[in-house]
């Protein structure tokens, strides 16, 4: 829910999101084809200015999104450099001719990240799944994105309730009595959710809906001339990487 409100309060919502998909794709190849871990750093705090401060996305939102995509990189990144066993049993055991790699891997990954931040914080999901259809991408896949992005404002909404009921019928009044509520209410998540999405399928049954799920598209009316500016600048950036390696 943090990434899709900070797309919504975005000025940047009323770029084409082709522009914008198609400056975070030169992005991406740019992280893929930095030849040094100085450039794919350069790279990735190039994009997280320009989502700050162009986007206007809040730096606390955005090191958010952020977090559990850094947490997932350092432990990849420490296990490229520490080793389990050897002579002493399990101790970790620095690995020096892996610092290299893993300082390259890390590079590239953050670059790649601050390319992916780039778009999705600043293109809510509703453009981005009309800009997949006029992709020719599989209605199968886009009908499980819309589906997705519906449950989770009913997870949200359900959740809250059953904590809000909770709080009013003292439910959180010590440690022992939260941790008793949070069990309860994640026991009866399961069951509500699944009511909400039976009632959400019985209804578009009920509209006779057999299709895709069609939404009206937003309308972007400088959109050719956002992307222009997008290719412009994504073969700038391609070629500054280029000179620079």
């Amino acid at each position: 829910m943090l990434i899709d409100r900070c797309a919504h309060a975005s000025p940047w919502r009323r770029i084409s999101p082709a522009a914008k998909g198609l400056f975070a794709l030169a992005a991406l190849l740019g992280a893929y084809l930095a030849p040094t871990p100085g450039l794919a750093l350069g790279l990735a705090l190039g994009l997280a200015v320009l989502t700050l401060v162009g986007a206007r996305v809040p730096l606390p939102d955005y090191l958010g999104a952020a977090a559990p995509a850094l947490g997932f990189l350092a432990l990849g990144c420490a296990s490229l450099l520490f080793s389990l066993g050897g002579p002493g049993g399990l101790a970790p055991r620095f690995l020096p001719e892996a610092l290299d790699p893993a300082a390259r891997l890390g590079a590239r990954s953050l670059a790649a990240l601050a390319a992916l931040l780039f778009l999705v914080l600043s293109t809510p999901l509703p453009h981005l799944i009309a800009l997949l259809r006029q992709l020719r991408c599989p209605e199968v896949l886009l009908d499980l994105m819309v589906l997705c992005y519906r449950m989770l404002f009913v997870f949200a909404a359900v959740f809250r309730d059953g904590r809000t009921a909770q709080a009013a019928r003292l439910g959180h009044a010590g440690a022992r009595r939260s941790l008793r509520s949070l069990g309860l209410l994640a026991a009866g998540l399961l069951p509500q959710v699944w009511l909400r999405a039976l009632e959400l399928h019985q209804a578009a049954l009920l509209r006779l809906g057999d299709g895709p799920l069609r939404f009206l598209a937003p309308s972007f009316p400088r959109a050719r001339q956002e992307l222009a500016w997008a290719a412009a600048g994504s073969l700038g950036l391609l070629l500054g990487l280029g000179a620079l390696a």
